[in-house]
């Protein structure tokens, strides 16, 4: 029986690209990774743009809750990835994880605008960081 591999995705307040990132990265990587996604400094809450953005492409955030990293601080994880350049400087070191990465995205939480300028933000960063995770996935998990 393999083991499944362990991400953390971290950026500031967990509300939007470490949510979208956690559960697009459970779309994509199937049973083969175990996924989690924290803040540096929770808002405590999952933007409804990010919630309705995963679930235009099949995913669900309904039950996503803001968490803080400190809550994982003493797990162990192969991957840490940073999404945001405020959660790299603020986020603690996770001397358990094999490989740390930094991914920074826009932050959609600040877009502005009209409601379809900023819907738009929220589908750019999501689609951003699917690509990304699919360039991962496809570099490591090949066979």
């Amino acid at each position: 029986m393999t083991t499944k591999r362990r991400v953390l995705i971290v950026c500031t307040g967990n509300a939007c690209r470490s949510q979208m990132a956690e559960a697009l990265w459970r779309q994509l990587a199937g049973e083969q990774w175990e996924c989690f996604s924290a803040g540096a400094n929770p808002a405590g809450f999952v933007h409804p743009l990010a919630v309705r953005a995963i679930e235009e492409v099949g995913g669900d955030l309904s039950r996503a809750r803001s968490k803080h990293i400190a809550e994982f601080r003493d797990e162990p994880f192969d991957l840490v990835i940073t999404v945001c350049d405020h959660a790299r400087d603020a986020c603690p070191t996770f001397s358990t994880a094999e490989k740390h990465l930094h991914w920074p995205f826009a932050d959609p939480y600040f877009a502005t605008g009209s409601e379809a300028e900023r819907w738009a933000a929220f589908c750019q960063v999501r689609d951003e960081i699917a690509a990304a995770i699919r360039e991962y996935l496809n570099q490591t998990d090949s066979p």
